[in-house]
């Protein structure tokens, strides 16, 4: 981190990886196409947190944080249909924080 600040960082820290999750939510983007960096499989993008108006039960409305995830694969890698399920699986985990570290 400290080379990230201090503007030492380079190329080859942030490369050798097979996925890469980035945000864009700081700059008040909701939602956004990541781009994979070769040789990556996947990229996970996420946009900044807002106050939604949602259906709680029956006919109430409540308001929560939402926030919207989105991601690119590689399809020679990962298959579309394993990729939605994880993408699926992070939005339980991020509406459920109390599920990440569960065990069972």
């Amino acid at each position: 981190m400290n080379r990230v600040r201090s503007g030492a960082f380079t190329p080859g820290d942030v490369t050798g990886s097979t996925f890469t999750v980035t945000s864009l939510g700081g700059q008040g983007i909701d939602a956004f196409t990541p781009i994979i960096n070769t040789p990556e499989v996947a990229i996970l993008g996420v946009g900044r947190v807002v106050d939604r108006a949602t259906h709680g039960d029956g006919d109430a409305v409540v308001w929560r944080k939402v926030l919207t995830p989105s991601h690119t694969l590689d399809h020679r890698a990962v298959d579309g249909a394993r990729g939605a399920a994880f993408l699926e699986t992070v939005s339980e985990f991020l509406g459920n924080p109390d599920l990440i570290g569960a065990t069972g």
